[in-house]
């Protein structure tokens, strides 16, 4: 069954082609074909064809020397793209895709394997030329055959979810000579502008590391595939230690894409036993360099030798993306949580503003939509352009959305961890929904059954944070307990979804696209993004109007109404959010004086200062 949106479209072209005939055929078979370095969804690129390097690079940035980063837990695999195992830290970084995009434009990709890209007005085909040079980290040739074969290989074995998008969107793949290949998409009930970068996006793998080493995509290993990055593995101890090391012979360091970029000789990255280790290990100098996450520390920690000799830099630097939408995530798949009012209950009893003052040292805004901190966010009743997304699905939408603001988080009295008004709503809207408190003072339902709520959590910090959450929904007459346990367990009991509430993110972007599909449509309702579990057929539809839209005005209204629907649902329990980056490092990094907008980049376009770090090995700061 197609989609309403989509229907309507495929209708209106089949009313032009009866009346205009082979005309309208004709017209298609010679429209303008551009050829370009790179591709936007919608707009200009910001970059021409003969740029340089990108605005926010260093070019002449030297390249040399080491930087350390933790990370805690284990790992068992170097294979990113399978289920099978825990892959090791940053095991992405062998691989690069035809197409790469940029830290200063919302949706811009840029020609990396691709030399170019041509493509018709209708993007319903693209044909990729690939640089000739294009070399795998072991010297050999890359080719379009490389490019096809890692296709079907995510075709036949990737992760459920994805492959599903991937067969959606593409009809076929042709080589067209050793440098050249074509994809031709799907035109017939679905219109998207992101195929391109769909299909530009895949990694590229080595036909003949694959097909020598009888290996799979979906295996467990520790060998990791060939692939053509700037970057090889060098050492590895499994559960303790992974350094890559710069390929001196890499092919691509001309690439404009790719001038200032990967700037350190190597990246070492230090397993430990949990977040208390890992800052314990940095103020040692284990690690050199240190993404602060919490706000605890950044606010009373910073007071150790290091920082008082002046080896570390404590720096606050701009954030310009998005939240991610963290959040506290109901799984919907549990008969207890399908009931609205009961998610809203357990809502109420988060104090946010307790906790941002208590635990945060209100360092945090909270989120309060999807889209939070941005034009995209829903506000007020629908405008007339949402009305144009929400009109047509109005029978698969609760009243309030047409009638209400949207919903934003509860606000709760930051003085006290149990805010006694939000008590009094939660439990009127549970005695609603038929779960009412027993002799023991726990609620029940008519069956007899207890509500049961369990948190899931690996980190002491999270840990923190829950715990007054917990009683507070005690206080509810809920049963609600944390259960603590290690960063592996949590995967699995994720994957098998297996929980009951458990912290998740969205992929929250200005312009989105198929990625929608995955974490919240039903067609992958027990896929592995799909936290939630949400199976909403209002949902579906508005991200396939998000998907097929062919103008930003038709993308951003989309994107606001599906903030709104989303906000009603009550599917999570947002969490908080800040607009600056926090990060701890020992004085000898650099970076470009304008951090881009979108990302921080202290693996990809910082480098070392030689000077400086002679400087702290002469102090004793750090070891050799």
């Amino acid at each position: 069954m197609r989609h309403i949106y989509s229907s309507v479209r495929v209708l209106l072209f089949s009313a032009l082609v009866a009346l205009l005939g082979v005309t309208i055929v004709s017209a298609t078979s010679m429209q303008e074909v551009i050829v370009s370095h790179g591709i936007s969804k919608f707009g200009n690129l910001k970059y021409p064809a003969d740029f340089k390097h990108f605005d926010y690079v260093n070019p002449n940035a030297p390249k040399g020397g080491e930087i350390s980063i933790a990370t805690y837990g284990n790992f068992d695999s170097m294979n990113p793209y399978s289920r099978k195992g825990n892959a090791g830290g940053l095991s992405s970084i062998f691989f690069e895709s035809l197409l790469v995009g940029t830290a200063d434009e919302v949706s811009s990709e840029y020609g990396l394997i691709a030399e170019t890209i041509e493509y018709p007005i209708d993007r319903s085909w693209v044909i990729f030329t690939l640089r000739p040079e294009a070399r795998f980290s072991d010297g050999s040739e890359l080719t379009a055959e490389d490019v096809l074969f890692s296709y079907e290989l995510f075709l036949a074995e990737g992760l459920a979810s994805f492959k599903s998008e991937l067969d959606k969107a593409v009809v076929s793949a042709e080589l067209l000579s050793p440098y050249k290949i074509k994809f031709t998409f799907n035109t017939v009930d679905r219109a998207s502008l992101d195929d391109i970068s769909l299909v530009g996006g895949l990694p590229v793998f080595s036909k003949k590391w694959f097909d020598d080493n009888n290996a799979k995509l979906d295996e467990s290993r520790l060998e990791p595939a060939l692939g053509s990055g700037p970057y090889v593995l060098e050492t590895l101890d499994v559960n303790k230690r992974l350094v890559y090391k710069r390929n001196p012979d890499y092919w691509g360091a001309h690439v404009p894409a790719m001038v200032g970029q990967s700037n350190f000789d190597r990246i070492r990255i230090e397993y430990f036993a949990d977040q208390e280790a890992a800052f314990e290990g940095f103020k040692a100098g284990e690690t050199t360099f240190r993404p602060e996450y919490i706000s605890k520390n950044w606010a009373t920690r910073y007071d150790f030798p290091a920082i008082e000799n002046g080896w570390v830099v404590k720096s606050q630097l701009p954030d310009g993306s998005l939240p991610n939408g963290q959040s506290f995530a109901f799984n919907l798949r549990k008969e207890k949580f399908q009931d609205i009012r009961v998610r809203e209950a357990i809502s109420l009893m988060f104090n946010f503003e307790w906790t941002n003052a208590t635990t945060f040292h209100n360092l945090y805004k909270r989120i309060d939509a999807f889209w939070e901190n941005s034009h995209l966010k829903a506000q007020g009743l629908p405008t007339s352009e949402e009305l144009i997304v929400l009109e047509p699905i109005r029978h698969l939408l609760p009243d309030e959305i047409f009638t209400d603001e949207p919903v934003i988080s509860p606000s709760s009295n930051p003085e006290r961890r149990l805010d006694r008004k939000n008590l009094r709503t939660a439990s009127k809207l549970l005695d609603e929904a038929g779960w009412l408190v027993g002799d023991n003072g726990i609620r029940h339902n008519a069956e007899g059954q207890p509500l049961d709520v369990e948190f899931l959590t690996a980190t002491a910090t999270f840990e923190r944070i829950i715990q007054p959450f917990v009683e507070n929904l005690k206080q509810l007459g809920i049963n609600a307990y944390l259960q603590k346990i290690d960063p592996a367990q949590l995967r699995q009991r994720d994957k098998d979804r297996d929980f009951d509430i458990i912290s998740t993110s969205f992929p929250i972007t200005f312009e989105p696209g198929v990625a929608l599909r995955q974490y919240l449509g039903s067609e992958h309702v027990d896929g592995i993004f799909n936290d939630t579990g949400l199976a909403n057929p209002a949902v579906d539809e508005i991200i396939t109007y998000i998907v097929d839209a062919q103008t930003i005005e038709e993308l951003e209204r989309g994107v606001i109404a599906l903030d709104r629907v989303l906000r009603q649902q009550r599917i999570v329990v947002f969490n908080w959010f800040r607009d600056f980056h926090t990060v701890a490092y020992y004085d000898m990094y650099e970076h470009p004086e304008n951090i881009p907008p979108f990302a921080l980049g202290y693996l990809d376009f910082w480098w070392l200062n030689e000077e400086k770090h002679q400087n702290l090995l002469s102090q004793g700061a750090i070891s050799n």
